[in-house]
Formats: structure tokens, sequence, C-alpha cells
């Protein structure tokens, strides 16, 4: 049977957030050379993320096209079925090679 939450172990998760919350908001609000490298970052990240995004919009169907196996068959440009004999088991006339002790 699970034991229910403790009610202090919530309220615990609770305050530690709150207090790095309020950490972050104060560090946020300050001029510091690091906040600002920080919010340069962060700007940056979510400009990229946003960038690839809409490119993916516009260009995501050429890519999957350029990558996709064109063709007739199964997998695309193989065929649906393997000849009989490959390469490696010798002549037609020959059979099947087998593994003897």
């Amino acid at each position: 049977m699970e034991e229910p939450w403790d009610f202090e172990f919530l309220s615990r998760i609770a305050d530690s957030c709150l207090s790095f919350l309020s950490e972050f908001v104060d560090d946020w609000l300050a001029n510091d050379m690091r906040v600002s490298i920080f919010k340069i970052l962060l700007s940056w990240l979510i400009f990229s993320l946003i960038a690839i995004h809409f490119a993916w919009k516009v260009y995501g169907n050429t890519v999957n096209d350029m990558y996709y196996r064109q063709g007739t068959g199964q997998n695309g440009g193989t065929p649906d079925t393997a000849p009989h004999t490959s390469g490696w088991e010798g002549k037609a006339g020959d059979g099947p090679k087998i593994h003897r002790d």
C-alpha cells in the first residue's frame, strides 16, 4: 500500500520552489554582468528555437522528401522480393552450403 503524501514534505517542496523563484527574480532585477549575459544567452536560445521552428514549417517537407526513399517497392528503391540465389550461395546448380562438424 502506498503511504499518503506527508503535508510537511509538500510544504517543504513548495517553500524551496518559492525561495528559488524569489532569488531568481531578485537576481533578474539586479544590474549585474552575469544577469546581463544570462539574458542575452536566453534570448539567443529562444530566438534560435523560434527560427528553427519556422524553418522546419517552411522547409520540412522538402528536407523530408530529400531523405525519403524514392521508387517502387516496400522500402522505396528495394524490390518486393529478393532474388532466389544471392552471390554467396554459388552457382545455380549447387545446393545451399551447410555447416558440417
